[in-house]
Formats: C-alpha cells, sequence, structure tokens
C-alpha cells in the first residue's frame, strides 16, 4: 500500500472544530476502514494497531511529533519521537501516554490545550504544574461560582503566577488565536512540551481514576492528582489565592459522584474504542466488568451517601462532634480501621454516618479520608431474590470486590442474622476495605459478640440518647428543612414543647427520633386542617345568598361610618376590635401566601393522639371537669367523703402539672370494710376522668398467691413457657400508659410482688422479662385492701354496727392511726413508705342506704329500657329492698342481692308471662301480703305516699 504523508509538527488534541479552537486541527471527517500507527521513524512500521476509524480519535504527547497522512480512505498516523536516539524505554513510556490521552474527556482535553497557552503565553518551554492549574482554572472559568466552587478566576490566578515565576517576562497574556494555527508552519509555536512534574499528575490521574472505577478522565481527576502529587507550585499558587488545596480535591470528587450518579453511566469520552496494550493489567482488570456491560454490584446494593451529601439531599447532623470525630479516627487506623455504632433505635446512628459523608463532601476531615466514598447498603435489597444455593454469597464476594477497587467505606447494619461474617472476615482482617457498622446494643450482644473473631475487627463507638437541650438543637437545625416540605413556620416554643412532650409521654422511644416525629406530624396536621377550613369558606361563600351579601355590605358600610365619626370628634385611635370585624369580611385569599404557624398546641395535639393522655392545654370544658370532679364523684360513691376528696385532689395536681414528673399521678391504698366503696370508687374515677371504666386496668390479686405468679406481671424469664410474650401487667401498661391501675385485695398477693411494686411506686417505671422498661408515670395506681377492717368496725364501740361519728372523743385521722398501725404489722415499711396516701373507708350507715339504691337502681332501669320497657319502683318497695340488703358488716353487697330478688326477679317473671311488652311502663309495688308485684295500670295506684319508710 502506497501512502504518502505530510508532516506536520502539532499536537492533536481531540474532536474540537477548527472554527472553535483554532489552534488544533481535528481528523478527517471522511470514514476510512482502518488506521494504522507505526512505533518509530527509523524502521518500517513494525508494531502496527488496527481499530476501527473514529473522527473523534486522536493521539496527544508531548514529546511526540505527529505525521498524518490520507490516502483512498486509509489514514497512516506515524508516531516518531522528536528526540532521536532516545532509548527503547522512553519511547515505551511515550506510546503509554498516548494511550492514556485517548481517556480524557473533551474538558479534560480542553483543560490541556489552555495549559499550554498559558505557558507559551508566559514564556514557558515547558508545561508545569502551575500551568496545568491555570489551564484548569481557565476551562472553568465561566462557572459563577469560580474553579471547584472556590470562587478563583483565571484573571486572578494568572497574575499570581507571573507575579511568582514571571515577573521578568515580557508576555502580557493568552493570545486569543492561539497562535495561527491555520499555517502548518505556525502551529510548531502553539506545541509546548510537558514537564516531568506534569506528567506525574497525568500518572496520578489515571491512577485515581482507576481506584475509583471509572474508564474516562476528567478535569476533576486531574485536579485530585494534582493535590496528590504536587510538587509545590500550585500548592503556593492556592495559597496566594486563599484557597485550600484539600477542598478543592474534595469538590472535586464530589463533583464525580455526582456526574456518575445521575444516571449510572460514565461521561461522554473522546475515544471509546479499546484502551492500548500498553496500560497496566490493573487497570485492565478495573475496567473489566465496566466494559463488558455487567452491573456494579456497589451501583445495584449501595446507596452513595457522599454524592446524596453533595446534591444537597441529607438533613443536617446537629452535633454528634465527639461520635463524628470518633469514626475518623478509627478509620484513620492503620489496622482494625472499622468502627461500629451502637445505641438504641433512634437516637441516631444513620445520622452519625450521614455526617461522615457530609463531612467528606465539604472537605473537612483528614487528607486520608478525602478520596473515599460513604455507601449504605442495603441488606434487604442484598438477599432479595437469593433463590439458589450460594446466590446470596456470590453476591457478597463480588460485592466486596467492587469495594475493594473503588475504596469506599462500607456502611450498613451488621445485624441480618446471615452468615455473611466469614466472607468479611479475611477483607476486613486485611484491611482491604473499611466498613462502618451500626446495629442496637440487644443485636450486637446476641448476633455480633458470639463470633469473638468479627467483633475484634471492629471497635465500639456507643451512641446514647441525646439530652433535652441536645435534642432541641438538632430540632432548630432541622427546622427549615421540615419547614420547607410542609410549607409552615414552626415557632421556638413548638420545638421546646416536641422535646419536652416526647420526653414526658412517649417513653417507649428516643430522642431525637420521637421528636423530630412529632413536629413531622404535627406539620402535616396543621397543613391538613388549614386546607379543610379553606374549602369550609369556599363552600360557605358559594352557598350565600344574594341577600346575604347585601348585610355584609351593610355591616361593612355602617363600620366605615363609625370610623368617620371617632375620627370627627377626634379619636386618636380606632378599637382593634372594629378591625378585625372589618378585617374578617375581606377576602381570605390574601393570606394564602403565607405560611401555617405550627405552635405549641399543634405539638400537644398530636402527642395526645399517640399516647392517649390529654397534655393539651386546659380548655373551659376541662377546668369545669376538673372543678365539679368531687361531686361527679360523690354521685356514684355515697358515704366517703375523705376518699373522694383526697383521690380528687391527686387528679388535680396531675393535670395542672405540679406533680413529681418521675413518679406515679398517685399511689393510693383504700382500706375499709367489704362492700364500702373502694372498687367503685376506683370505676367512678376511670369514667369520669379516663373517659371510661375500660380505661381501668384492673388485676385481682388473689390470682398472684404463689410464687411463681411474678412472672405473669412482667413476662416469663428465658427457657420458660411464654418467654416473648410479654407480662400482663407491663404489656397492659405499654398499651394504655394513661390509665387507672387497680390493684384490688393487694394483701392476697404473694411477698414477692410487693417488691416489684417498690420500682414502680418510687421510679414510675418496670422492667419485663425482655429489658424493656415501662413508663407508669402517667398511670395513677390504686390498691385495696380488708386489712384493718375490724379496727374499723370495732374502734371505740362496744358492738358490731354503731358507726365512729356517733362517737364524739373518735375521730376520722385516730382511726386512720389504727388502721396504719395494722398495716405495719402486715406490709413492710418500703412499701408503705412509698404510698402518697392511706385512705380509709368508713363502714356505711342507714341513711346512706336509700341513696345507693338510687344509683344501683338506675343502672337496672338502663338494662330495662334496652328491653323497651320503662319501669318504676314504689317507695314501699325501695323500703323493703333497704330493710333485708343492710348488713353492717357486709356493706352494700347484700342490697344488691335484694335488688335481684325483690325486683328483678318478678320483672323477668312478667316479662316471660307477656304481663308486660316492650313500650310499656310497669310499676314495681307489694301486694297486700307484702310481696313485690308487676303492674301496668298506673291509674290503680292510690295514696303511694302514706307508706311509711323503714329506713328513715
Amino acid at each position: 500500500m502506497q501512502v504518502s504523508s505530510s508532516s506536520m509538527n502539532s499536537s492533536w488534541f481531540g474532536t474540537f472544530a477548527p472554527n472553535r479552537y483554532p489552534h488544533v486541527r481535528s481528523l478527517p471527517s471522511e470514514p476510512c476502514s482502518t488506521t494504522a500507527v507505526a512505533a518509530t521513524s527509523y524502521s518500517p512500521c513494525t508494531n502496527v494497531l488496527f481499530s476501527r476509524p473514529d473522527p473523534t480519535r486522536c493521539k496527544i504527547n508531548s514529546s511526540l511529533s505527529f505525521l498524518v497522512s490520507q490516502r483512498k480512505g486509509f489514514t497512516l498516523t506515524s508516531l516518531a519521537p522528536i528526540g532521536v536516539g532516545r532509548k527503547t524505554k522512553r519511547r515505551r513510556r511515550a506510546l503509554s501516554v498516548s494511550a492514556v490521552f485517548e481517556r480524557f474527556t473533551e474538558r479534560a482535553i480542553k483543560a490541556i490545550v489552555f495549559s499550554q497557552r498559558e505557558a507559551k503565553a508566559l514564556g514557558s518551554e515547558l508545561v508545569y504544574s502551575q500551568h496545568l492549574l491555570l489551564g484548569l482554572i481557565a476551562e472553568e472559568d465561566r462557572s459563577p461560582d469560580g474553579f471547584l466552587a472556590s470562587g478563583v478566576t483565571i484573571e486572578k490566578a494568572r497574575d499570581v503566577v507571573r507575579s511568582i515565576w514571571h515577573q521578568n517576562d515580557s508576555s502580557s497574556g493568552v493570545p486569543r488565536d492561539g497562535g495561527g494555527v491555520d499555517d502548518d508552519n505556525k502551529t510548531s509555536a502553539t506545541h509546548v512540551p510537558f514537564s516531568i512534574s506534569a506528567k506525574r499528575v497525568f500518572e496520578a490521574a489515571v491512577e485515581y481514576s482507576r481506584s475509583l472505577g471509572h474508564k474516562f478522565i476528567a478535569p476533576e481527576h486531574i485536579a485530585v492528582a494534582l493535590v496528590k502529587v504536587d510538587d509545590g507550585s500550585a500548592s503556593r499558587v492556592l495559597y496566594r489565592l486563599g484557597t485550600n488545596a484539600s477542598q478543592l480535591a474534595a469538590v472535586a470528587f464530589s463533583r464525580l459522584q455526582k456526574e456518575l450518579a445521575k444516571d449510572g453511566r460514565e461521561p461522554n469520552m473522546v475515544s471509546k474504542g479499546v484502551y492500548n496494550k500498553s496500560i497496566s493489567r490493573k487497570g485492565s482488570d478495573a475496567g473489566s466488568s465496566a466494559t463488558t456491560g455487567e452491573v456494579s454490584a456497589l451501583s445495584q446494593f449501595c446507596v452513595d451517601l457522599t454524592a446524596r451529601a453533595s446534591d444537597g439531599l441529607i438533613d443536617p447532623v446537629i452535633g454528634r462532634e465527639v461520635e463524628v470525630q470518633r469514626i475518623v479516627q478509627i478509620l484513620c487506623r492503620k489496622t482494625k480501621s472499622n468502627p461500629i455504632l451502637l445505641g438504641e433505635a433512634g437516637v441516631g446512628k444513620t445520622a452519625i454516618a450521614e455526617g461522615l459523608a457530609l463531612r467528606i463532601a465539604r472537605a473537612d476531615v483528614a487528607p486520608f479520608l478525602l478520596t473515599k466514598r460513604v455507601m449504605s447498603l442495603d441488606v434487604a435489597l442484598l438477599m432479595a431474590g437469593a433463590k439458589e444455593r450460594g446466590e446470596l454469597e456470590e453476591r457478597v464476594t463480588k460485592l466486596i470486590k467492587d469495594i475493594i477497587k473503588s475504596g469506599t467505606i462500607g456502611r450498613g447494619n451488621k445485624g441480618s442474622g446471615l452468615d455473611i461474617a466469614n466472607l468479611l472476615k479475611p477483607a476486613l482482617g486485611r484491611g482491604q476495605f473499611q466498613c462502618i457498622a451500626s446495629t442496637t446494643i440487644d443485636e450486637y450482644r446476641s448476633h455480633f459478640e458470639k463470633d469473638k473473631a468479627l467483633a475484634r475487627r471492629f471497635q465500639p463507638v456507643w451512641v446514647d440518647e441525646p439530652s433535652e437541650d441536645d435534642a432541641i438543637e438538632i430540632l432548630m437545625g432541622l427546622r427549615e428543612k421540615y419547614e420547607a416540605h410542609h410549607k409552615c413556620r414552626y415557632t421556638e416554643d413548638a420545638i421546646k414543647a416536641a422535646v419536652d412532650l416526647s420526653a414526658r409521654y412517649i417513653v417507649d422511644r428516643y430522642l431525637p427520633d420521637k421528636a423530630i416525629d412529632l413536629i413531622d406530624e404535627a406539620g402535616s396536621r396543621a397543613c391538613i386542617q388549614a386546607f379543610k377550613m379553606k374549602k369550609e369558606q369556599e363552600t360557605g361563600i358559594l352557598s350565600k345568598c344574594p341577600a346575604d351579601y347585601w348585610q355584609e355590605i351593610r355591616t361593612v358600610q355602617s363600620m366605615h361610618e363609625m370610623e368617620s365619626r371617632l375620627k370627627y370628634y377626634g379619636a386618636s385611635s380606632i378599637d382593634d376590635t372594629n378591625e378585625l370585624i372589618l378585617d374578617s369580611y375581606l377576602s381570605s385569599t390574601a393570606n394564602d401566601n403565607e405560611p401555617i404557624v405550627v405552635g405549641p398546641d399543634d405539638i400537644a395535639a398530636v402527642a395526645s393522639l399517640w399516647s392517649g393522655i390529654p397534655v393539651q392545654k386546659l380548655t373551659a370544658d376541662q377546668r369545669t371537669l376538673l372543678l365539679d370532679l368531687d361531686n361527679q364523684l360523690r354521685k356514684r360513691v355515697i358515704g366517703q367523703e375523705e376518699a373522694v376528696t383526697a383521690i380528687s385532689r391527686a387528679v388535680k395536681r396531675s393535670r395542672v402539672g405540679l406533680k413529681d414528673p418521675d413518679r406515679p399521678i398517685a399511689a393510693m391504698l383504700f382500706c375499709g370494710p367489704t362492700g364500702v366503696g373502694k372498687t367503685e370508687l376506683a370505676k367512678s374515677l376511670a369514667a369520669s376522668y379516663f373517659g371510661s371504666e375500660a380505661a381501668m386496668v384492673r388485676l385481682d390479686m388473689s390470682e398472684y398467691m404463689e410464687r411463681h405468679t411474678v412472672s405473669k406481671l412482667i413476662g416469663s424469664p428465658p427457657g420458660y413457657v411464654g418467654y416473648g410474650e410479654g407480662g400482663i401487667l407491663t404489656e397492659a401498661i405499654r398499651r394504655k400508659p394513661f390509665t387507672l391501675l387497680l390493684l384490688d385485695e393487694i394483701e392476697k398477693a404473694h411477698p414477692d410482688i410487693f417488691n416489684i411494686l417498690l420500682q414502680i411506686l418510687e421510679d414510675g417505671q418496670l422492667t419485663d422479662s425482655q429489658g424493656r422498661r415501662v413508663s407508669f408515670k402517667n398511670a395513677l395506681v390504686v390498691m385495696t385492701s380488708n386489712v384493718g377492717s375490724s379496727a374499723i368496725a370495732k374502734g371505740g364501740h362496744k358492738s358490731i354496727g354503731f358507726l365512729i361519728s356517733d362517737e364524739k372523743s373518735a375521730s376520722y385521722n385516730g382511726l386512720k392511726s389504727m388502721v396504719i398501725e395494722e398495716l405495719r404489722s402486715y406490709f413492710r415499711p418500703e412499701l408503705l413508705n412509698r404510698i402518697d396516701e392511706v385512705v380509709v373507708f368508713q363502714p356505711l350507715e342507714k341513711s346512706q342506704l336509700l341513696e345507693i339504691l338510687d344509683v344501683l337502681l338506675q343502672d337496672m332501669k338502663k338494662r330495662v329500657l334496652s328491653l323497651g320497657i320503662d319501669v318504676k319502683v314504689s317507695e314501699a318497695v325501695k323500703s323493703l329492698v333497704c330493710q333485708q340488703g343492710y348488713n353492717p358488716t357486709y356493706g352494700a353487697r347484700p342490697l344488691k342481692r335484694a335488688i335481684t330478688s325483690l325486683i328483678e326477679d318478678p320483672l323477668s317473671e312478667a316479662f316471660l308471662s307477656g304481663e308486660c311488652k316492650q313500650g310499656d311502663t310497669v310499676l314495681i309495688d307489694l301486694d297486700a301480703n307484702g310481696n313485690p308485684f308487676v303492674t301496668n295500670q298506673l291509674d290503680q295506684i292510690v295514696n303511694l305516699s302514706d307508706t311509711s319508710h323503714p329506713c328513715n
């Protein structure tokens, strides 16, 4: 094949049009079949590379001249060293550098061209490190933030370089025409060879690109390499410009990750052909997976936290400086440089790892970590779809290889319970990659500590729950993110209320997670309510008739007339009320763009929804309810004034906020004979204050008389039946923390149960069999006991049935002292000392039985009314029930039995016989023999008021 060639002394730099870059000449645009590259000019072409031609293919080398000729669609490019007589080793190195430039992106080649122009303009015979820096700055000079967001411009950098190295040079600047490259004889003037330091920068850029698994070399690679192998020139320039070299390297690294994270593909390259064989074997191995089109395991199973941090997709991390610094220290160790974050769920373990990624993105870490990436491993995604045996292990092995190649820092939850540890041990032991693990303390003990070989490769970093002050600072830092999402504005009081209420009432979770969730849901709730109000206003406007509009117009006119009169009579100001009324008639759309304000009341409302505890400010209705609580309790509990007063006082203290926040609402012991209203008072309080009797947790302590029954309250220990199901008491309080806990007949329980009560009454918490702490701080603990009933019945009296109130010498306090003395002989002092108040219930008087009967009959009438029958009871029947139901020893329980036999039994027989049916109003009265009967003939009832009353 006869080929004619013409000599050309210019360097080739890529796919640039001559009119855009006049100092660069593009290769022929006609399609060619092959391209021959000769290795020497002294002998025939002995080393020829054949490949598919590409008009964008280029060859560049600082020490090579290029001979290009074209004939009949064939192009022969002969690479001949300029220096005649150089050694073969130097020629091979030149060829290797030539192949390296094929991997440069258009932006990188543009930066190299600019560096040659800057060196030529400054009168330098070679391109040094400072000229490469000028080329990188010139390539990005159009950016509003300057070179790598540092604010450095080419004019400033050029002045610094000229002042340091070229003070005596006569060159004034960079020629815009590139030295006239259109003429072949003039192009040699623009060609400036590269110095040894510049070549080292290129080699470092190649190695850095390979370490990241990239198939291209961008200006960012060159910038990082320039910082790594700088001979002092570039750093001197950057110092004069007031810029930190390490920070520039970190920004360059984050840009590389951001560019790759856009769509998972590398940027466009100048040449997409096969790499030259002179590239090292290590580089070929690094790019093999990308060349074959395989999906990287890193991109498949991991999330790049560093790239997300650079894009602003990670919330700011407030505080935790000690933990992050500890992680940085561990990562910079030579061996065993793998930290593991240990803490409860929600304390911020993941946020600490994200804080490390943010620091790397800001270049606020040690130089060793500037080129690192933090990749978050999704364990669930790693396991998903692994059906066949060995497939999961294959994925993990591939992932480890990709991590080793890319030089990243892995982060994931190590408590997956799978046998992946054996695959990680060799790589972790050799220090081939670093891993940040995070798990809870329980998972660490159950899975991690058992494998000593794996545990010793990790350094524990304990993450404790932040204090309330630190949590407030964290929420202040996150406030802008949530305000932008919900389009609202959180007040400072709302932030403080979120931390305070979550710490007091949401005890099964940890700060700051629970406080963050509070403000998040409060913002969502406020936005939804504002939307509903706007829709209601629009609906109300559309539903108005013209007469309503005319009435509003007249009202506004009258208000304006009032305003004119006030001004006429010299009024200095107008009442604010009138202004508010006027504003209410204006269109509400004027304030649509204003953000919704979320205050403490919104936070309290969400906290109440979560916990069921009324934590909002007291409304007028709630104040009335608390003030009238005594009367509400007296309607159901008759004759126990001291007990009602004591328990209502405790509830009022708690609701106002004066109670001890670390103890239950109250701990009371009700003592007295049976049937006097101890349990009934607890039921009445649950219905009046806690919402319903179902809100009460009642435990009959007669079921816990044996020692082993203690485990029923807090859960069975490991190895026993029922382990893991939780205890009856602890699970009930976990589900309903705002409740009344009734421990009925506490004296019948086993003495070991009293030991459990000590922790509840003192600290307001109890630890179950699984190590979880259950809070009793929002529960009212009531214990009932019959201890002291004999002293109550016989105290100061000769026989049972007479009341202590009949004896003027005996008082309630004296009776209470007698009961406490008897309690001391039964209960231990540490239990009695933790009880807030011992309430003594007195025996019932005869006159009180009729009031109790009316309460019991109301309940009976409600049951009968559900059948459609209205029941009336004559006074004679009531007298008979009181007479038969009175027993001072057993209290009011015999009265219930009398109601059953004298009222309910005749009524059920009449209903079954058909004497009364649905819709009737029946009367229960006594016949001539004194027996109760049922009739619906009200007109036959005569002289009911003449019946005497035995209870009077």
